[in-house]
């Protein structure tokens, strides 16, 4: 039995290494030096203080975290209307056409995502391809400005983030009983109230996962901002970024960087308590 214990715990030594080393270790670098001062040229100083956290709450970076979590709900809000029944009715098909659906789900994930930016840019961009379409159909008669718009953010967004929602609420669907759906509707429930009293419930453990691939990521991917809005549309990652290599102030980018990830792991911590508890139980 200690023999046992004893692999047990060898076995668990690598993790908890590279756990302590890479995740650990740097979080608690960044706390500490988001305290520091930021030096006269490059890097920082031993100074603590507590200016960069007074700074994050100005009204001008609580805006930009505002909107930052605004296009967040946003994104997850489509990605959850275009990928639930995009996942629920990709778990329904035949094994043959999962197969065909999965990897038409998995090939753009083989090509750079700067290159697939780019792929939007030349739809977007005036007179491109989505605008000689709608003249084409008499729908506009001049070209629009959609590049480097919200819309197309948005639309980069939620490209970027819908197969993660797709893929949690498709493992969902494939290991439902359609039995219980059957004695729903069996027992006279309509195919409304089947769906969202066992389906939806069934479901939901792969739509919050869902929810939490969507809204996590779409807090950071200030590249696609950076592309697609062409800097007209600022989010926290931008800012981050832009405070590390522009204006090199690291420990106001650590600062902000802290906040985001308190925001984050607040998220998370709702997420695991309603998956945990049940609380949606309520709602349906």
């Amino acid at each position: 039995m200690k023999n046992k214990k004893i692999k047990e715990y060898l076995l668990r030594i690598p993790i908890y290494t590279f756990t302590i080393i890479f995740v650990v270790l740097p979080l608690v670098y960044m706390v500490i030096i988001s305290f520091l001062t930021k030096a006269k040229t490059w890097g920082f100083d031993p100074a603590f203080t507590s200016d960069n956290y007074k700074k994050v709450f100005e009204p001008f970076y609580l805006n930009i975290f505002l909107e930052s979590i605004k296009l967040a709900v946003v994104s997850t809000v489509l990605v959850i209307l275009i990928g639930y029944p995009f996942g629920y009715f990709m778990g329904r098909l035949d094994t043959k056409w999962k197969r065909r659906m999965m990897m038409l789900l998995m090939i753009p994930f083989w090509t750079s995502g700067l290159i697939r930016l780019n792929g939007w840019i030349i739809i977007f961009r005036s007179n491109g391809v989505l605008d000689k379409l709608l003249m084409f159909f008499g729908i506009t008669k001049s070209p629009l400005k959609l590049l480097y718009t919200y819309p197309a953010v948005l639309v980069g967004m939620v490209y970027f983030l819908l197969p993660f929602m797709i893929l949690s609420v498709y493992s969902s669907v494939e290991k439902m009983d359609w039995g219980l759906i059957e004695a729903a509707r069996d027992l006279g429930a309509g195919k409304i109230e089947a769906f969202l009293t066992v389906t939806l419930r069934l479901t939901m453990p792969g739509l919050l996962s869902g929810v939490v691939l969507t809204f996590v990521p779409s807090m950071g991917l200030f590249y696609i901002s950076d592309i697609l809005g062409g800097n007209k549309i600022v989010l926290i990652g931008s800012v981050i970024v832009e405070q590390l290599t522009k204006l090199r102030n690291i420990p106001f980018a650590a600062a902000l960087s802290v906040i985001l990830m308190l925001l984050t792991t607040l998220f998370l911590r709702v997420y695991k308590r309603i998956s945990g508890t049940g609380e949606l139980e309520g709602l349906f």
